[in-house]
């Protein structure tokens, strides 16, 4: 794309980018890899074991997730911005009431609105607008929109391990409701309105297919009875399962290899520049080939860095694997992101979403618990990442077999015969 031209598309598109950048960065403070850095001052301070943390945090999740199942389709019937900034005002207030809790109950009641507001609906409706508003640059969009998580996982881990040093982890909750509701709220407001009032005065943005054409669209039970569907979960559903799982347990994972926290922490900028770097040039790879391209090869270096973190004590192995997770991870915001308007359309995306990202969820809530279970019962960590890499390769073959049929579209019509 000539200069000129790209800094044209920057400044139309500029508003929804930036709109998609402040939901992926806000839905942070509800991901594993940011509430598991107080795992250990929770169990201290409520005297809870590995396993029964593990599972109050598998239960906040999983109801998240069917909660999500209805409030996942309300972003088609609804502005997204009226809807992002309710979701993260009450993010907000489950922030300033983490700072006071005092019992398990009350932590799994505030983890499952973290967990709802934060991995469920704000990256739920990112992904949702952002294919929704660009048909023809969806690709290159969700590159730059996505940039919040990685931005987050870069930033945040070392932030709170700072703030650690210098106030207590009850003034780092306080201080982080105040700051979402003065500084994000408002910018996220004037972000979401601006790129829905250029989206509804023309098709510049969107970059929707001329008059007399209309997109197919699938409606979520036609997609249900989409045997492709179906097959692409066990693939899908692998990084969120094993990404959640090691990261949330970090802390024990550095203290078995013998590292500092803070040096695992610093792999983080590693992870995300990584996956900054893949998701920006996976972005325009999608705009050319299909997200489907990508899908026997994006699960690749999750599976080798699995294999080399479960084989080695180095911190060296450490940041690989942050790294090679992170291309995954990239990878993986493209693919989920354009996967589902591809395949069914956009005119029912958020109810489709919400059912792909609820099945996701599940498998964020799940991992905790297991291993923090096998952990209890004496399985160690490097045997689960050996299994858990044999299993990642394994998917990326299944993704090449299935490419063929996931490349093909077939009519709407036909799900109805």
């Amino acid at each position: 794309m000539p200069i000129n031209s790209r800094n044209e598309w920057l400044s139309r598109a500029g508003p929804a980018l930036g709109f998609g950048i402040l939901l992926t960065f806000g839905s942070s403070f509800g991901q594993t890899y940011f509430l598991s850095l107080f795992a250990g001052e929770l169990r201290s301070e409520l005297g809870l074991s590995h396993g029964f943390l593990g599972w109050i945090y598998t239960a906040a999740t999983l109801c998240s997730a069917f909660a999500l199942v209805w409030l996942g389709k309300l972003a088609d019937r609804y502005s997204i911005t009226a809807l992002a900034i309710a979701v993260l005002v009450g993010l907000a207030a489950c922030a300033v009431l983490m700072a006071g809790v005092t019992s398990w109950v009350l932590l799994a009641l505030l983890l499952f609105g973290l967990r709802l507001g934060g991995q469920g609906m704000l990256g739920h409706l990112a992904l949702t607008a952002i294919p929704r508003w660009f048909r023809k640059e969806r690709g290159r969009a969700l590159g730059i929109a996505m940039l919040g998580f990685p931005a987050g996982e870069a930033l945040l881990p070392i932030i709170v391990a700072l703030l650690l040093t210098l106030m207590t982890w009850r003034e780092i909750w306080l201080c982080l409701g105040v700051n979402l509701v003065v500084i994000l709220v408002p910018l996220l407001a004037w972000f979401g309105r601006e790129a829905e009032r250029r989206v509804a005065n023309g098709p510049q943005l969107s970059g929707r297919a001329a008059s007399g054409t209309r997109e197919l669209s699938w409606t979520r039970q036609q997609v249900l009875r989409d045997r492709r569907f179906f097959a692409l979960l066990p693939g899908l559903l692998a990084p969120p399962f094993i990404m959640t799982g090691v990261l949330f347990h970090q802390v024990h994972l550095v203290e078995i290899k013998g590292w500092a926290l803070t040096e695992f922490g610093a792999c983080y900028l590693l992870y995300a520049g990584t996956a900054t770097a893949v998701s920006l040039g996976c972005g325009s790879f999608v705009d050319r080939y299909r997200s489907s391209a990508l899908l026997p090869v994006y699960l690749v270096p999750l599976g080798f860095g699995l294999a080399l973190l479960a084989g080695t004590s180095s911190i060296f192995a450490g940041a690989v694997f942050m790294m090679l997770m992170g291309a995954t991870a990239g990878g993986a915001t493209i693919v989920l992101g354009a996967l589902w308007a591809e395949m069914y359309g956009t005119d029912h995306l958020g109810a489709i979403r919400s059912v792909a990202t609820v099945l996701m969820v599940l498998a964020t809530a799940i991992a905790p618990g297991v291993m923090g279970w096998l952990l209890d019962h004496g399985v160690s960590l490097d045997w689960q990442l050996a299994v858990m890499a044999g299993y990642t390769l394994a998917c990326a073959l299944w993704f090449a077999l299935l490419r063929p049929t996931i490349s093909s579209q077939y009519p709407a019509a036909e799900m109805r015969s």
